[in-house]
């Protein structure tokens, strides 16, 4: 006997992924003995249904010619969890590819049901990220650099690394990029077809990251004036790009206007006194040396995020939040999501929709954001009153692990999980990265050459065979990203082959005299692809497996009467796939005719010509 059910093929769950508030949801098994005929023999079948934290609920299931079937209305916002079972503890239950026939208890199959009146940015849909560390991107005119910073002279040296003579890496050297900087390459990041620029923390700070804020309604000196950021977005509106900022609300730095431990600020800190107005925000443990912070890094004290001072300064009226949305971005990144309360963010949600309804909140969350269990508590991102979207890691790693082992399995059953646990409304505004500041440069990644230490880092790049192969590698994972449910984001730099290990040294300067020009012009490419004719395919379109091999994926996206057919084949053999018509590939320019041939190592964007 044969089972199939597959959560994202339309005939066996009426609604693919997670469901809005009221929805009547129909599942379906389907039966077959191994000869492929209709097989009744198994005439039983219960759903187990249960929902997060809940009791099971066992539910008959309705026989039909081809199988099983049941119809269940959902009515309550959370998660839902469900598997199948016959008689002689045969399980159905969610296993690789989704589907999986078990003798003991199976993994089970999730629903998210999320509010009914969940929305996300139209804008965004469809757009190309670009994010950039303001440090390293490009530098225009000189600003003053405090006499505790260190001013660098030398664009496109390696970042300082090194800890002083207390074991401390300051992360305090300073290469000078700013706002004008960014501003003058507008014009660049227009050719290619970015739509939106995530900047890296822009607020007042000791470190050259600035995760450590200093003045939350302050641009920090060292990037520029307000007047700078101002026109900065004035001239990004009229290249069609908007700028998202990054929101740091879990923590502050030592060194700040609230904790002022080291009493560079004009004010009262936490530090200095108990009766600061800023002192409830901070949780010490013996005043006032001993004080939560963020995973126990003394120069990032946390916030306390029930203080109503603190949420009134964050999401009130005149408020951070609504300060720099007046100032004319397009939403907000928040770091460490997980560490910030469900309450706060739905605080944060709400400051934010009031002012701008169509501003985007992206969390960075690491792993799959629909069921994450952060501090022992499961949390709530996607079930319409908090995220928009969440950095999509998943993707990310799934994608790099087809490039250096060949196999897309992984890859398939990750583009199933978010496509079954995300409300679709997620799914179109996801950010899809390849890299970040956080993580090692793609390149270097995908070129696979290990480092014992941060000093071999520094001084450790790919050979130019290694560089070569790694450079087709990202071509192939860049096609995926840009091509695949949700908004890729390019990291500054990516596009030109930087290269670089773990932070700092992912976060080098651009080397605007040394573009590798054919490496952008694909990029350029898959933006005029993405952005052009087809935009409103990758939009919002769906999802469709069309085969799949070892190595080889072909998929399709496809709104209405359109569709697009992407192919990748990360392996030495050739596919010959039936497609009836004459189509068109994007990238190469090539045409094909009632059938397509895949080469080894190739991909490709198609769409049937008319």
């Amino acid at each position: 006997m044969n089972f199939y059910y597959n959560p994202i093929d339309r005939n066996c769950k009426s609604e693919t992924g997670a469901v809005p508030r009221g929805s009547e949801v129909t599942f379906r098994i389907f039966c077959n003995n191994e000869s492929g005929e209709v097989d009744f023999s198994a005439d039983v079948c219960y759903m187990v249904l249960y929902q997060d934290g809940k009791k099971e609920t066992i539910l008959p299931m309705k026989n039909t010619p081809s199988g099983f079937e049941i119809s269940l209305k959902f009515n309550a916002v959370g998660l839902f969890f469900y598997y199948f079972t016959f008689p002689e503890n045969v399980f159905l239950g969610c296993g690789r590819m989704r589907n999986a026939i078990v003798t003991n208890h199976p993994a089970s199959w999730q629903i998210t049901v999320y509010d009914e009146n969940y929305r996300t940015p139209e804008w965004f849909k469809g757009g190309i990220m670009y994010q950039i560390f303001p440090d390293r991107f490009c530098k225009v005119g000189e600003y003053p650099v405090a006499p505790h910073k260190v001013a660098r002279t030398d664009w496109g040296g390696c970042p300082s690394f090194r800890p002083n003579e207390y074991g401390k890496v300051l992360n305090n050297d300073f290469f000078g990029g700013n706002l004008n900087g960014v501003r003058s390459k507008l014009d660049y990041l227009e050719k290619l077809h970015v739509s939106v620029i995530y900047f890296n923390p822009i607020f007042e700070a000791y470190s050259n990251h600035r995760y450590d804020t200093g003045d939350y309604m302050k641009i920090d000196p060292v990037l520029g004036t307000e007047q700078d950021f101002e026109e900065l977005v004035k001239e990004a509106e009229k290249h069609g790009i908007r700028i998202v900022l990054d929101g740091v609300f879990n923590h502050t730095g030592d060194d700040s206007r609230y904790f002022n431990k080291y009493g560079r600020y004009d004010s009262v800190g936490a530090y200095q006194s108990l009766t600061s107005p800023y002192a409830d925000w901070y949780q010490f443990h013996q005043f006032p040396d001993t004080y939560d912070s963020w995973w126990g890094i003394e120069t990032l004290p946390a916030v306390n995020e029930s203080s109503p001072s603190f949420q009134d300064y964050i999401c009130g009226k005149s408020g951070v939040l609504k300060t720099w949305l007046s100032r004319g971005i397009g939403g907000y990144r928040l770091d460490v999501a997980d560490e910030l309360p469900d309450f706060f963010l739905r605080l944060i949600r709400k400051s934010v929709k009031e002012n701008v309804p169509d501003a985007i909140i992206i969390g960075e969350v690491w792993e799959d954001a629909s069921n994450k269990i952060a501090y022992g508590a499961r949390r709530q991102y996607l079930q319409g009153y908090e995220l928009d979207s969440v950095m999509n890691y998943p993707l990310k790693n799934a994608i790099i692990g087809y490039m250096l082992s060949g196999s897309c399995e992984h890859l398939r059953e990750t583009i199933a999980m978010l496509i079954d646990n995300y409300p679709k409304q997620t799914l179109d505004v996801l950010m899809n990265v390849l890299g970040t500041h956080d993580t090692p440069r793609i390149l270097t990644v995908l070129g696979n050459r290990h480092c014992a230490n941060k000093e071999e880092m520094a001084v450790t790049f790919l050979r130019e065979s290694e560089k070569a192969r790694a450079i087709e590698k990202l071509k192939m994972a860049s096609v995926l990203q840009f091509t695949l449910p949700g908004v890729p984001s390019i990291y500054y730099g990516d596009e030109t082959a930087m290269e670089g290990y773990h932070d700092p040294f992912c976060r080098r300067c651009f080397p605007w005299e040394e573009i590798d020009e054919e490496l952008c012009a694909f990029f350029a490419k898959l933006g005029e692809i993405r952005m052009g004719s087809l935009n409103h395919i990758f939009r919002d379109g769906s999802y469709r497996e069309i085969f799949a091999d070892v190595s080889c994926l072909v998929y399709e996206r496809r709104k209405g009467a359109d569709a697009v057919y992407v192919f990748c084949n990360n392996s030495a053999s050739e596919y010959s796939i039936h497609m009836y018509g004459n189509y068109s590939e994007h990238i190469s320019g090539k045409t094909y005719t009632d059938h397509l041939t895949i080469a080894p190592f190739s991909y490709g964007i198609l769409s049937k010509n008319q």
